[in-house]
């Protein structure tokens, strides 16, 4: 049986700073006119995915690429394609958008969208793009409940903040009780609540969500039903690649710098974590250990979503 020859493509998510991103038609006489997507093209013989991304937004918009950051790859199968998407988060650009193709542009937001249809490609790419670019865990003790709540009030009040709930230390009902004082707390801007624990025991909890650790995800044959959202933790190719196989909607690598809570434990560092990532995986990645708000821009630069925070959150 022949393998269809894979088309790799580079594909841009131009991004305002109020959080807007592009859209762009497909123009007349190529497959799936009218649909739209992320703008970008094949890559040419001997570029890379960032050098074909910046040809291409100049052929197709008009402008110069100033800043992008990977983001991550994924493959999916047309009836005319196997196509392999590498995308970029562009957030810096110089000139004015131009059709050059004749196609037509929109700026948009996440679960606003007003135009459609959309490249069938393109929908896991619109749910990561959802997610905010921190993560928080929980503080495990470190602070009370009256605290906890206060901050995580705080956070959702301003933010869509992740908040995975990973309290080892407590007893399945005390984890329950938490667990839906939170879900209590108004989210105005569409915060989610994470589970973290036995999958048997959080399936009735009223949270949006469960987070895997590396020693669940490792055993599970297929991905936890009844959540919208799953994410896992991992700390090598091997558990990536299981998170893949498995579906997950994001993962949380590393980690990456020394912490205290891994004393024994050599930390990946920012060059193995851009290399693991550089394999290309269909889910945005988090860094975590030793990450604050201030390292984002610099987990973005090696490949990540975003940033995981653990105690540094709550102090």
């Amino acid at each position: 049986m022949n393998k269809r020859k894979v088309t790799r493509v580079a594909a841009g998510i131009l991004i305002k700073r109020d959080g807007q991103f592009l859209l762009a038609s497909r123009p007349q006489g190529k497959p799936y006119a009218g649909y739209w997507e992320f703008p970008g093209g094949k890559l040419e013989e001997g570029e890379s995915a960032l050098e074909a991304l910046s040809r291409e937004l100049k052929e197709e918009l008009g402008i110069e690429l100033a800043q992008a950051t990977p983001w991550l790859c994924q493959r999916f199968e047309y009836p005319h394609a196997l196509v392999e998407l590498n995308f970029f988060r562009v957030t810096s650009w110089q000139g004015e958008l131009h059709s050059h193709e004749g196609q037509q542009f929109a700026w948009q937001k996440t679960n606003q969208l007003s135009v459609s249809p959309i490249l069938p490609a393109n929908g896991p790419i619109l749910r990561g793009l959802s997610l905010p670019n921190t993560l928080l865990f929980s503080p495990a003790g470190l602070i009370d409940d009256e605290s906890l709540m206060q901050q995580a009030a705080h956070y959702w009040q301003y933010s869509n903040m992740c908040l995975v709930l990973r309290e080892p230390q407590r007893s399945v009902a005390a984890y329950a009780k938490l667990c839906k004082q939170l879900a209590a707390l108004p989210r105005p801007h569409g915060g989610k609540l994470i589970a973290h624990g036995e999958i048997a025991a959080i399936g009735d909890l009223p949270v949006d969500g469960i987070h895997l650790t590396s020693a669940q995800l490792m055993v599970l044959n297929e991905r936890p039903r009844g959540f919208d959202w799953v994410g896992a933790s991992t700390h090598d190719e091997t558990q990536l690649a299981k998170a893949q196989k498995l579906g997950v909607d994001y993962a949380v690598l590393g980690h990456v710098n020394q912490t205290a809570s891994h004393p024994n434990q050599a930390p990946l560092g920012w060059d193995k974590f851009a290399q693991l990532l550089a394999l290309g995986w269909a889910f945005p990645c988090f860094a975590i250990g030793g990450q604050t708000c201030a390292s984002i821009p610099t987990a973005q630069t090696h490949g990540a979503h975003g940033v995981a925070i653990l105690s540094g959150a709550w102090r």
